[in-house]
């Protein structure tokens, strides 16, 4: 069967736009794909960088899902130890009672931040340490199988929304493979365990309530154009950007030329940021079909959920659009 395609929605704000312009674009990304084939378009939590707009996850969810009519939305991911399970259960169980049938919830146990951030959030910094046991109380609220007597998340929808652990490390993957939980693995930005990763939760897997076979997402940046210099030429573009922002992050820095970040990321000190890119299918939409079909086979994923990266959002709808159409000629 062909592979699933998906799209992962990294709402950044960009130069010049404010942060409604970037959730406009949100919901004109949806519908694109929505019409294109997709099945699911999520959105993932960070806190505190001024250049994405999604650090409300359930909100955005909510405002995306009331200007689309049948994709699936959710969260890639909320990032549990910065939230009781309760009040996850609640804001999920609100959504999926509102849009029924069309809610995700992904879970990881990063902090979305930085480390002073992570203290603004509350958090303590060992609260990584208990994602399992949260993994499974929330589970039980979204059931309404509380593993607290006496305390039930309210609203709770007629169907369970689907839980999928997130992750960049065999961690994960065995949390996971002993949940009987889709994995969806975060290769468009920390390839380097994709494989040994998906192997692990393969072997492992345990059967469960939710899922009865092992089901992989494999994260892939796309920057899908007309023609392949215009493709190229985007991906520069935004990479380029990317680079800017994480090298000024924290503080306002200088404005650094296209040549000088040219030459950071082939330097060795840069070379750990252009390699979290690795995975980028860029082209034609014959070239970036070939890419994923390949991607899909090497990685043995049964999703690929796609990021694209052109600074302009009539770039990226477009890319969206090509690399939908490219893949459903498969079908």
């Amino acid at each position: 069967m062909p592979t699933a395609l998906s799209l992962l929605d990294l709402a950044p704000i960009s130069a010049g736009q404010t942060a409604r312009d970037s959730l406009e674009a949100s919901v004109a990304l949806a519908r694109a794909a929505e019409h294109s084939g997709y099945q699911r378009v999520w959105y993932a939590e960070h806190h505190n960088m001024p250049v994405i707009a999604s650090s409300a996850t359930s909100v955005v969810i909510g405002y995306v899902a009331a200007h689309t009519e049948s994709i699936r939305l959710g969260a890639g991911g909320i990032m549990l130890p910065n939230h009781s399970p309760l009040v996850i259960a609640e804001q999920f169980g609100t959504l999926e009672t509102l849009y029924p049938g069309r809610i995700d919830l992904g879970l990881g146990r990063a902090p979305g931040s930085d480390q002073v951030t992570m203290r603004a959030l509350r958090r303590d910094h060992l609260s990584a340490d208990t994602f399992p046991q949260d993994v499974v109380e929330l589970q039980g609220y979204l059931a309404g199988k509380s593993v607290i007597p006496g305390v039930q998340a309210v609203p709770r929808a007629e169907q369970p929304v689907p839980l999928y652990i997130l992750g960049s490390s065999l961690f994960g993957a065995q949390l996971a493979a002993r949940l009987g939980l889709p994995y969806a693995f975060a290769s468009h930005f920390a390839p380097d365990a994709l494989h040994q990763a998906v192997r692990v939760y393969r072997e492992t897997f345990t059967p469960s309530q939710q899922l009865a076979e092992p089901y992989v997402i494999v994260g892939v940046n796309v920057v899908a154009a007309e023609t392949h210099d215009e493709a190229v030429a985007q991906m520069t573009s935004a990479y380029r950007s990317r680079t800017r922002a994480f090298i000024s992050r924290g503080g306002v820095g200088r404005n650094y030329t296209d040549a000088e970040i040219d030459a950071f990321l082939a330097s060795p000190g840069g070379q750990n940021l252009a390699s979290m890119t690795r995975y980028t299918a860029v082209g034609t939409p014959d070239e970036v079909r070939d890419y994923l079909e390949e991607f899909a086979a090497t990685s043995q994923a049964d999703e690929l959920i796609t990021a694209h990266h052109a600074q302009s959002v009539e770039d990226r709808v477009r890319s969206v659009e090509l690399t939908g159409a490219a893949m459903a000629a498969l079908v």
